[in-house]
């Protein structure tokens, strides 16, 4: 059986961390694929190496002087190098890098020489051989992966060279230019990895053990959460939580591979494992997870007009601005959209302007500065009275809820609340459920 374990830019942000990484790696003959991220930061006040790479590319691009930032990202390469005597010339690789720079530099390729250049020395490092996620990841030229053709290029990686190290975060078009995942796409590869190999379970490795029920910025010491579904998961992923990208979910849900959440600085701790079904039907609530600065457009139509028509009227105008909709709460003649506040500030004297166009609408009111917090649990609709409770903890903590909504298969409950009460929504529901 085959592990795929992850490493994320934390774990490998340093050459100690990469002593830690090389002793997890080598103690079990199993973890034998093996995805890296670009160096994170090494303490609060320090860049991630990927940071610094989107700066270094908008320097050239505005023909700005670059070489301050360039050399601060080879240093950190430089000496994680030195300091575990790797074998690997890392100079020509960036006098290479340099000798390309120019306004007209590819962005997504420079970006990717993070998660390059760690996979190259930690291959080196523990005896791996590295195989180029370009080509191996191969995307569509409508940006999509093609599944069948990477699938088959990541079983040929592993079985011809039986262990391997994969960069994260990228791949490329058949062109063979570099094409990036999104922010935390590392997390992405790992889980295609894990899928494309069957693996017996995806290991995540990061700097905290596990899955935690709440931010720990807004609770001091969160309980860790021990298991947790597939769909809670994105669920959470989705509203805020971020020790996972939320589209890792897809590539293992599918072939139901176990994700082990687990932690680089305390590798016996035993981190939080996301499985298809959970064994555990005591545990009412899951996690808490949120986010703030949404906007609520309030509609009320005319009564003798069909609120059906209304609605595919007011959906056709945010998208035509590219606006998503998170909700659509609904009375009798009037419903809300929900938004993200940051989507609409470039438009939304635009919006407002065709919406009152509208004959139909009699009222339009618009909320800014709400927040959305999802209480998440796989087995709430086991217990009745969950929500109930929830909304009375709120009401006796003098919280105005602005918005409700539950998803159909009853994991999770959302409350619309001021950004002001956030937090303390947050905190509240935490101790009072747990």
């Amino acid at each position: 059986m085959i592990k795929v374990c992850k490493f994320g830019g934390s774990s490998l942000a340093s050459s100690s961390q990469f002593e830690k990484v090389k002793n997890i790696i080598l103690s079990d003959k199993r973890r034998k694929a093996v995805v890296v991220s670009a160096p994170g930061k090494r303490f609060k006040e320090d860049n991630k190496v990927t940071d610094l790479l989107y700066l270094l590319c908008a320097h050239l691009k505005y023909g700005v002087d670059y070489s301050s930032i360039f050399n601060i990202i080879k240093d950190r390469f430089i000496k994680i190098k030195e300091e575990l005597n790797i074998d690997y010339d890392l100079e020509k690789e960036f006098d290479e890098l340099e000798k390309g720079f120019s306004k007209n530099s590819k962005e997504e390729f420079i970006v990717s020489r993070g998660e390059f250049l760690t996979a190259k020395l930690l291959a080196a490092f523990i005896g791996y051989k590295f195989v180029d996620a370009s080509l191996i990841m191969k995307f569509n030229y409508d940006g999509s992966l093609n599944n069948e053709e990477s699938f088959k290029l990541i079983k040929k990686a592993l079985d011809e060279n039986d262990k391997i190290v994969i960069p994260g975060f990228y791949g490329a078009y058949p062109s063979g230019d570099i094409k990036l995942f999104p922010r935390g796409g590392s997390d992405v590869t790992g889980a295609i990895v894990s899928s494309a190999l069957g693996a017996e379970v995806y290991e995540n490795w990061t700097d905290v053990s596990g899955i935690l029920v709440a931010d720990p910025k807004i609770i001091d010491n969160p309980k860790r959460i021990s298991e947790i579904t597939y769909d809670e998961l994105r669920e959470l992923s989705y509203m805020g939580a971020s020790v996972l990208h939320e589209e890792t979910i897809f590539p293992v849900q599918e072939l139901s591979i176990p994700i082990n959440i687990l932690n680089t600085n305390n590798p016996t701790d035993k981190g939080t494992i996301i499985t298809k079904d959970c064994k555990d039907k005591n545990t009412i609530i899951t996690g808490i997870a949120g986010k703030k600065d949404f906007t609520s457009f309030n509609i009320t139509k005319s009564r003798g007009s069909s609120k059906a028509n209304l609605i595919r009227l007011v959906l056709d105008i945010f998208s035509k601005y590219d606006v998503n909709i998170e909700h659509i709460p609904t009375g009798i003649d009037s419903f809300s959209l929900v938004v993200p506040g940051s989507e609409v500030e470039r438009c939304y004297y635009d919006l407002i302007g065709e919406l009152k166009k509208i004959d139909d609408i009699t009222k339009l009111d618009v909320e800014k500065e709400i927040a959305l917090v999802a209480v998440v649990g796989r087995n709430m609709a086991l217990k009745p009275g969950t929500s109930g409770k929830i909304f009375a903890i709120l009401g006796s903590n003098n919280i105005n809820i602005k918005m409700i909504a539950q998803g159909a298969n009853e994991i999770n409950i959302i409350v619309g609340v001021k950004n002001s009460d956030f937090e303390k929504t947050v905190k509240v529901i935490y101790d009072n459920m747990f």
